[in-house]
């Protein structure tokens, strides 16, 4: 990567990776930034303890570069994901050799490395997974890959998830797309376009792997410098993270929280005032696969209690998996029903869902949704 570009601390590089060259210009650059993150290491957030922070529940893996880091807001997307988890009832301990964050954040083990790049993760992670044995990974690697040889990072990826795999078969993997960067919208789209055949390619295996759509999480406005995330872009990871997790049961110890009794009726379903509903619905395609994010709001006066969005599916798409609420059928005319936590939409509040399909050539989205019998907009 260009000096340019470096905004974040510089590790020394593991001992198995290979250098990438630089521009000669850039040595001094290189040194110069060095020395800043020298000095800038001598202030410490957190110290790291004798022994890693434990308390015995689902060990979770948040793994990748100085953004997992935490890189402006120590603790990153890690301090919003462990008060949800909190909140929800989870018992989950982040595991990790790295330590960093406040007070606040209850955990404070990652993977998360300023300045790795995918080669660099690949060359250490079997030792990290052997030594931890996380039940659920978080991967969100490739920003620092932008910098050189791009048209290579997808292959690089798919390397390192394979090894990931192999190492901890057992473990649900989170594939993230990388959140946008500042100056190199191309590159980070022409890599994350190849993430999704990624994963549905070992999905398709039998491997547990899972797509998380980051990049359309966040927008420019959301980074502090252009590559990292201020507060609210790291809130808004956290938010990706947490409803991805939750759509895979078992990843953080089931698919509603464990503190939750389900409910032994289901609740009453009001209809909204005739057009007081509004659909979001945006769809990120690729090959033959697609995530549909959706956003239904409620824009009448009274709350919604229990909900059901019904819709039809272009021909030739099929559900594989959903978040936020359960899908039947799987194609053609799908309704989409609450589950127990998001029951209720408050007046000028919405509720966020989304699936994972499959799809023969269209991946257009459905013409009109109607919520509880009632149509609704389409924004």
């Amino acid at each position: 990567m260009s000096s340019a570009t470096l905004g974040h601390p510089v590790p020394p590089p593991p001992t198995t990776a290979a250098t990438t060259s630089r521009p000669g210009r850039a040595r001094l650059w290189w040194a110069a930034l060095a020395a800043v993150a020298a000095v800038a290491a001598a202030v410490p957030i957190a110290t790291a303890p004798a022994n890693a922070e434990s308390n015995g529940g689902v060990r979770v893996m948040p793994l990748g570069d100085s953004i997992t880091d935490g890189f402006n807001v120590a603790g990153g997307y890690r301090i919003e994901l462990w008060q949800r988890f909190t909140t929800g009832g989870y018992r989950i301990d982040f595991v990790g050799s790295q330590f960093n964050g406040p007070a606040s954040l209850g955990d404070h083990d990652h993977q998360g490395h300023s300045g790795w790049t995918i080669a660099q993760i690949d060359a250490n992670v079997v030792n990290w997974l052997r030594a931890t044995n996380p039940r659920t990974v978080l991967l969100h690697i490739g920003t620092n890959d932008m910098y050189g040889d791009t048209s290579g990072a997808p292959g690089r990826l798919a390397t390192l998830v394979d090894r990931i795999t192999t190492t901890a078969p057992n473990a649900d993997v989170f594939v993230a797309t990388i959140i946008p960067k500042s100056g190199a919208d191309n590159q980070v789209r022409g890599y994350n376009a190849a993430i999704p055949g990624i994963v549905q390619a070992r999905a398709a295996a039998g491997k547990r792997v899972h797509l998380v759509d980051m990049y359309r999480a966040l927008t420019l406005s959301d980074l502090a410098d252009g590559v990292h995330p201020n507060a609210t872009g790291y809130r808004k990871m956290a938010v990706a993270w947490y409803d991805a997790l939750r759509s895979v049961p078992g990843s953080i110890g089931g698919d509603t929280p464990p503190t939750t009794a389900p409910p032994t009726t289901a609740p009453p379903t009001t209809p909204p005032p005739s057009g007081a509903c509004r659909v979001t619905y945006t769809v990120n395609a690729w090959g033959n696969g697609l995530t549909a994010a959706v956003s239904v709001a409620n824009t009448g006066s009274t709350p919604v209690n229990g909900w059901a969005l019904t819709f039809t599916l272009p021909g030739g798409q099929t559900i594989t998996g959903g978040w936020n609420a359960n899908y039947s059928p799987s194609s053609g005319a799908v309704t989409a029903r609450n589950v127990s936590y998001n029951a209720t939409i408050a007046p000028s509040t919405s509720v966020d869902i989304g699936f994972q399909a499959t799809h023969t050539g269209n991946a257009g989205r459905p013409s009109a949704f109607t919520l509880n019998g009632t149509a609704c907009t389409l924004a």
